[in-house]
């Protein structure tokens, strides 16, 4: 084979580099670079809450042992009403629940690893220098930026509710083995009245929401993480934190009345706190259709648990106005990234 052979499959190859292959190769490298938080950390929390759970049935088992129990009256209308159709549908909701526990505990995690992911996504590279060799290679600063965006808006969530769905698939598993040893009437229900594909279908259904709604809280801090030359913590809470109090204040002066709610809705929940999964209940169109939901059973629980109740937040002008800055904060980060002198 020729040199000029040589040069042209070369160059074929090249080619067969997509923007796709680029973009996949930058969230491998997101993920390997933070696999510690987005993976072991969320498994570590779910290890120790099976841990304490393991303990708790122990111990239970323990008491018990060294308890006497005699049946009632009381205990007798107990076990008859847990062998009813409400009792029973009542045990499925612990089974439902248990799965719920599982996600929520990943969910936590996931909180606080985001925050400090997106705070540091763009000061970290900065600050160790890293940020000259990426900028060598053939990737756009928008491509980039976007990887990160990926991750702390849809992959990160999605991998916390799969391992959260693990967890909650332990304590359930748990839960039925210690309800079944306890001869607990009805113990069976905890798999036959549960819903877990209701559960998993619910859960995954907020990813899309999350993403919607924690846009401007992550492009607020990635923002902050492009901007500062030093400190982004600082700079990303105490900006909001001081822009509330100082609007509060002006509450003070004569002539001026000033909705402090609102403010601190805007700046400190939508602003920074709505990585927080969940709190998009605090929208008056999802808190609103929930309060119209009356509790008289488990059937009504269920309804409560869920989770797709949070999609009326898409109905919202607060949902819409939060993507819109959170965009705005994006592409000024981009921006700042692509121009900023590192010297």
């Amino acid at each position: 084979m020729n040199t000029t052979a040589i040069e042209t499959t070369g160059v074929a190859a090249a080619r067969q580099i997509t923007t796709a292959d680029k973009f996949k190769s930058l969230l491998r490298r997101e993920f390997w670079e933070n696999k510690g938080g987005f993976f072991w950390a969320p498994i570590v929390a779910g290890g120790i809450g099976l841990f304490f759970t393991l303990l708790a049935i122990v111990g239970t088992f323990v008491f018990s042992s060294k308890a006497e129990f005699h049946a009632s009256g009381d205990f007798q209308e107990v076990e008859t009403h847990m062998q009813s159709a409400e009792g029973l549908q009542a045990i499925g909701v612990i089974g439902d629940g248990s799965l719920l526990v599982g996600i929520g505990l990943a969910l936590v995690v996931m909180t606080f690893v985001v925050f400090f992911y997106a705070l540091g996504s763009l000061y970290d590279e900065r600050k160790d220098r890293s940020v000259l060799f990426w900028k060598s290679l053939p990737v756009s600063d928008t491509q980039t930026v976007f990887s990160k965006v990926a991750w702390a808006l849809l992959l990160a969530p999605v991998l916390s509710i799969a391992i959260g769905l693990l967890i909650g698939l332990g304590l359930w598993l748990l839960i039925g083995l210690a309800t079944a040893l306890h001869g607990m009437p009805g113990a069976s229900a905890l798999f036959t009245e549960s819903h877990p594909f209701q559960v998993i279908a619910g859960a995954l259904s907020i990813v899309p929401l999350y993403a919607a709604w924690a846009l401007p809280a992550i492009g607020w801090l990635m923002f902050c993480s492009a901007w500062a030359r030093s400190k982004p913590f600082l700079w990303a809470v105490l900006i909001p934190i001081m822009a509330g109090a100082l609007i509060s204040w002006l509450d003070m002066l004569p002539g001026i009345e000033i909705p402090h709610e609102n403010v601190w809705y805007i700046l400190l929940l939508r602003g920074l706190l709505s990585v927080i999964p969940m709190t998009w209940y605090a929208s008056e169109s999802v808190y609103g259709g929930l309060q119209s939901i009356e509790v008289d059973g488990p059937a009504d629980l269920t309804r409560v648990l869920d989770l797709t109740h949070g999609w009326n937040a898409f109905a919202s002008v607060d949902l819409w106005i939060g993507v819109i800055i959170g965009v705005a904060f994006i592409v000024a980060a981009i921006r700042l990234r692509r121009w900023r002198d590192e010297g």
